[in-house]
């Protein structure tokens, strides 16, 4: 029953958007309308997960596919059960949020955006219940299609324009690198359904296994596959941003779990590679999101950072299963699908609060805001809520994820294992610098958002968003808090996951047999509690009567906002700590003379591989084919002339 209720939950989502679309595209009821369906249909499949973890598995429903002699089947595992809860509950809370951040009234693209927004979610749902090729590859193209309509929603802005284009250059070579997975995938097995690989040693297994990292990789953002990310995240509306980092870009690492399951072991140098590339991605992706002064192109950039520390938990488990060590295999595991978990939720809350940010500033760049706290109270405290479980900080639940994958990191180093397992244990200090980095980036950007005084007019009016968008961040910072105090009520559902993914090596090993959890929880509810004393002390000491001013004048007779830190000069050191990597552009004033004028001042950092990589390699591509124009010049003599050649080299050919 499960599955026709999931099915039915996919295909009412799909169609929530119609009465927005259809109806009048002015009209603030039709959306509301669409949200209500759509909300409604999420819940419907939050009902089919709860009834899959109550009976257990049911047979998968099968029905023809439009090739003739296929059917395409669906059913509900522990893997896609764990994938179906951040589909199902971040975007109902977005589609909440975007009825005041994103009205008809004031917004000409509000019908189209939930028309797609609704089909975004069902094909997201549809895909990580289907159980072959077909199925799979449809539903993902029409993701990708409904995102690239919402990435475009201000499409009368350029650069609005080229991010639409680049995500859907990017997207249409992950399903092209797809295709070839689940071609090797019949090809080897006979069948389109998922299943283990008869043959694993062959070169078309790599060939699947290689495919499959490029194509999910470039659709989960890691490094150097990540070039359509920080645009369409930082240009897309701010609630669809919400859902393309916490849930959309986790479809890329649904695809490599899912992939991984059809080997039955893998060799312990992928496991190394797949751990090598998740740390890369971590590293670099926190670096480059240090650098920005734009507040979502920084929340994009933290996203790679975020899906770098899965990866090297996944990493870790095929290690693990390699070397038949299943502690380690279910400390990766378990470590990178919490962090799924808890990244959809602190993710999609920073990019809700971002966009309560910029829906009352006019404005994504942080060197134009300050002192928002003060105007936007509700909003601020969201958002350190979720700045501090994004750095893996106890008592909330970014520290539980990462602390599972230093738990089993830790486990590699002992001489047994032999020097390359050994080689794991290297990446312990880098997860640990992207844990100071992170704190870096969310110091800089907490203090200059919402600290200080205001640096513009636009910041001094600043207002608080309203219920409709309040209301999803709170309950996703309460999420935070819940997993991070207690997360042995994620346990159960952990469980679930490593029984489907899990090999014969685990056993009935559970998460609660290799992780302190009551430990964890022990320590989160002390913390918690001193955090609550300090902070009624502060109160009771009279803080909120405290008077109001520029916090610092070091002896200045006219304080003024210009002399606070900038986004620019907070991450001036670590920018140029990083500028082998990060290539900064600077501008400096010419200060010549004993009177200089005014004169400006410019700092940004630009993706490095889009720059220094695509776009010369595409100009290069463009230029080469270039040359191809003068073979099609309108001549019908040349045409048969060409065909002449083609026969007669065949001729002598044969």
């Amino acid at each position: 029953m499960q599955h026709d209720l999931i099915l039915t939950s996919a295909l009412i989502a799909m169609a929530s958007g119609i009465p927005a679309a259809f109806l009048s595209r002015k009209s603030d009821i039709a959306q509301c309308l669409s949200t209500m369906i759509l909300v409604a249909a999420n819940l419907l499949g939050l009902f089919a997960v709860s009834r899959w973890w109550a009976f257990g598995a049911a047979e998968p429903l099968s029905f023809p596919a439009p090739m003739m002699g296929f059917d395409v089947s669906l059913a509900i595992d522990g893997i896609s059960a764990f994938f179906l809860i951040p589909i199902l509950l971040v975007t109902s809370l977005a589609s909440i949020y975007g009825l005041q951040y994103w009205r008809p009234s004031e917004h000409e693209s509000a019908a189209r955006l939930a028309f797609f927004f609704g089909l975004m979610t069902g094909s997201m749902t549809l895909l990580v219940v289907a159980q072959d090729g077909l199925l799979f590859l449809a539903a993902w193209e029409l993701m990708a299609v409904s995102a690239m309509f919402q990435v475009a929603a201000e499409d009368h802005l350029v650069e609005t324009r080229k991010a639409a284009w680049l995500y859907m250059a990017a997207s249409h070579f992950a399903t092209l690198c797809l295709f070839g997975v689940f071609a090797i995938l019949f090809a080897i097995n006979g069948e389109w359904d998922f299943g283990v690989l008869k043959e694993t040693g062959t070169p078309l297994a790599g060939a699947l296994a290689l495919l499959a990292f490029v194509g999910f990789g470039t659709k989960a953002g890691l490094m150097p596959l990540h070039i359509w990310l920080p645009s369409a995240h930082a240009q897309a509306p701010s609630h669809v941003s919400a859902v393309m980092s916490g849930v959309l870009i986790k479809m890329g690492v649904y695809g490599l779990v899912r992939v991984s399951t059809f080997f039955p072991s893998v060799p312990l140098s992928w496991g190394l590679f797949v751990l090598l590339m998740g740390t890369v991605s971590a590293v670099l992706g926190v670096t480059f999101a240090v650098s920005q002064r734009d507040i979502k192109r920084l929340l994009a950039y933290s996203s790679i950072e975020n899906v770098g520390i899965m990866v090297m938990g996944l990493g870790l488990a095929l290690i693990g299963q390699r070397l038949q060590q299943p502690v380690w295999e279910v400390l990766g595991i378990c470590g990178a699908m919490l962090h799924l978990w808890n990244h959809a939720l602190f993710k999609s809350l920073l990019f809700l609060a971002a966009g309560s940010v910029v829906h009352g500033v006019g404005t994504r760049d942080m060197d134009v805001m300050g002192g928002l706290s003060k105007r936007m109270p509700w909003t601020a405290n969201c958002f350190l809520v979720g700045a501090v479980a994004i750095c893996g900080l106890p008592p909330l639940n970014g520290f539980v994820s990462e602390f599972f994958i230093y738990l089993g990191l830790f486990g590699t180093i002992a001489p047994v294992h032999g020097a390359i397992a050994n080689a794991a244990a290297f990446t312990v200090p880098a997860l640990a610098l992207v844990g100071a980095l992170a704190v870096a980036c969310f110091v800089k950007v907490y203090g200059i958002v919402f600290f200080g005084a205001a640096r513009s007019h636009a910041a001094m009016q600043a207002h608080e968003a309203g219920p409709a968008m309040l209301i999803p961040m709170v309950l996703l910072a309460s999420c935070c808090i819940a997993i991070g105090i207690a997360p042995g009520l994620v346990a159960p559902c952990l469980d679930a996951l490593v029984a489907s993914w899990g090999t014969e090596t685990i056993g009935a090993l559970r998460i609660a047999d290799v992780a302190p959890l009551s430990a964890i929880s022990v320590l989160a509810v002390v913390l918690a509690f001193l955090l609550t004393v300090g902070v009624g002390w502060l109160l009771r000491r009279g803080i909120r009567h405290a008077p109001r001013g520029l916090t610092w004048d070091c002896g200045y007779a006219a304080p003024s906002a210009r002399m606070q830190y900038t986004s620019s000069s907070f991450a001036e050191t670590l920018v140029k700590l990083s500028r082998g990597v990060l290539q900064p552009k600077v501008q400096l004033p010419n200060t010549a003379g004993l009177f200089p004028s005014d004169t400006p001042f410019e700092s940004r950092v630009d993706d490095t591989v889009l720059e220094l990589g695509v776009w010369p390699l595409t100009r290069g591509v463009t230029w080469l084919f270039s040359w191809g124009r003068f073979l099609q010049g309108g001549s019908m003599q040349a045409y048969l002339m060409y065909i002449l050649i083609v026969i007669v080299f065949l001729l002598l050919w044969n």
